[in-house]
């Protein structure tokens, strides 16, 4: 699967944090699970996010964008990235929330998940902690062909478990 992504973090950005999502990515590229075709880490900032993701779209059709899902005052992804989206996919969140619930607890509802269309391509928001993008591969990857095929504009596949 190939996807690109950004990371959405203050503490990363300036060096005060490691990044956790890039060690995960590098274990799951060495397994073959999944290609990175583009990786950027940005600070919480609307207008950086926003080009970000623009740009992380023509490197794939399958984007995901780690961090910026909670309720506090830092957390914009979601908000920033609405204007652009043609559509919107609240099941993906709903499915990641649930799904969530199992590994930490009521907290998820606190979770702001999402997938957007943008560009032609899918933008999955996801938490920025490694259990949760590695949730959001694997809710992808149980889609995925059939995912291409709705983006390519090719119909309705019976890739769906």
């Amino acid at each position: 699967m190939r996807i690109a992504v950004v990371v959405t973090s203050d503490r990363v950005y300036r060096g005060e944090a490691s990044d956790r999502i890039r060690p995960l990515l590098d274990e799951l590229e060495r397994a073959k699970v999944v290609e990175v075709t583009y990786y950027n880490i940005v600070p919480n900032d609307p207008e950086r996010i926003r080009k970000a993701v623009i740009e992380a779209t023509r490197n794939s059709e399958i984007v995901i964008v780690t961090g910026g899902t909670g309720i506090s005052p830092r957390d914009v992804t979601v908000d920033s990235l609405r204007p652009l989206a043609t559509k919107e996919l609240p099941g993906f969140g709903e499915l990641h929330r649930r799904l969530s619930l199992e590994d930490i607890g009521y907290r998820a509802i606190m979770s702001r998940a999402t997938a957007y269309i943008i560009n032609g391509s899918l933008v999955a928001v996801s938490p920025g902690n490694p259990g949760a993008v590695k949730l959001t591969l694997d809710i992808l990857r149980n889609i995925y062909k059939h995912l291409l095929e709705e983006l390519g504009g090719r119909g309705h596949g019976k890739h769906i478990k």
